[in-house]
């Protein structure tokens, strides 16, 4: 049988998987983190959950594929269709931020103490930063993983508290340690000094206000850089 391979998105979230866990995959899509990590026997049982249809025919077809009969499908919203005693660690990767944070709001559980989350914003990771510093939750590691020549953020989280700088509220709590960190915050700041670029096109107040803030966060990062630099004796 030709072995099953994980994206370096995938296999990071599969590597932060603690053994013998009781793992909750929302949006799971394919299913591929669940079924790896249940052939390789790392948890203990794992549900593969997702808001519509095609996504866990798919994830059904992946298990017959690799002969794994114990993964357990759920149709449902976010963590809707699962108690808490279900899982002990939920993974929700390949969406958003904003609706990674969504899906966490409606599950208040998530923040008993009993549980931990390992997120992957494709997206507005800031939004999720925000929310998780905002809601009780604290991110306890956090990585960088380029995949298909793009850099993602990985995050480890559990209840808590944290308070973010603007630097770290938009390139990641530990971005300073990670050796990709600097390209990652470069990338940022080129992106943030384009929209500020075109902002100062338009003679609207609001567009004005708004490219000042954007000021201040490339600000932020420019000093991040610099942390980086420190930090990696570079």
């Amino acid at each position: 049988m030709k072995h099953l391979e994980l994206t370096p998105r995938l296999q990071l979230l599969a590597d932060w998987v603690r053994p013998g866990a009781k793992l909750a995959d929302v949006g799971t899509d394919h299913a591929y983190l669940p079924v790896w990590l249940l052939l390789h026997h790392r948890v203990e049982h794992a549900i593969a959950s997702d808001l519509r249809q095609g996504p866990l025919e798919r994830a059904r077809q992946t298990g017959r594929a690799w002969q794994v009969h114990d993964l357990d499908l759920r149709l449902g919203d976010g963590l809707s269709g699962i108690s808490p005693d279900e899982a002990d660690t939920v993974v929700i990767a390949g969406m958003g931020g904003e609706h990674i944070a969504a899906i966490l709001a409606a599950a208040p559980w998530t923040r008993d103490g009993c549980h931990t989350m390992l997120l992957q914003p494709m997206t507005r990771a800031q939004e999720l930063r925000s929310f998780l510093a905002d809601n009780g939750y604290a991110v306890v590691r956090e990585a960088l993983v380029r995949d298909r020549g793009t850099l993602y953020p990985v995050m480890e989280v559990r209840a808590g508290e944290m308070t973010l700088s603007l630097g770290q509220l938009h390139a990641g709590v530990q971005v300073t340690q990670d050796p990709l960190g600097e390209r990652y915050i470069i990338e940022k700041i080129i992106r943030l000094q384009g929209a500020v670029a075109g902002l100062n096109r338009s003679a609207a107040p609001e567009d004005r206000e708004r490219a000042d803030r954007l000021r201040d966060i490339i600000t932020a990062l420019l000093e991040m850089r610099e942390e980086w630099r420190y930090a990696q004796c570079r």
